[in-house]
């Protein structure tokens, strides 16, 4: 598996490769569908505060990856922050 990211007239170049090579497979298919789904996945990237989580992971002993983890469970950032 692999993944890249395309501009809009690039995806639909290779959606155009695609059908352009006539009898179009499970394999191709797939591509295809992929390519639809493609636009509906371009979301900003994430951002953390970062200077949070090392303070986090200093304070416990523990990876700032632990930290994000915790975050994700429902942990706030903020240090003044009521938990859920």
């Amino acid at each position: 598996m692999w993944s890249m990211k395309l501009s809009d007239s690039q995806r639909d170049a290779v959606r155009a490769l695609i059908q352009a090579q006539g009898e179009v497979g499970p394999s191709l298919g797939g591509a295809l569908e992929a390519l639809e789904f493609a636009r509906w996945d371009d979301l900003p990237d994430a951002a953390l505060p970062w200077g949070r989580v090392a303070e986090l992971a200093a304070a416990q002993g523990i990876s700032e990856a632990d930290v994000v983890w915790d975050l994700t469970a429902g942990l706030h950032a903020r240090a003044d922050a009521e938990p859920r």
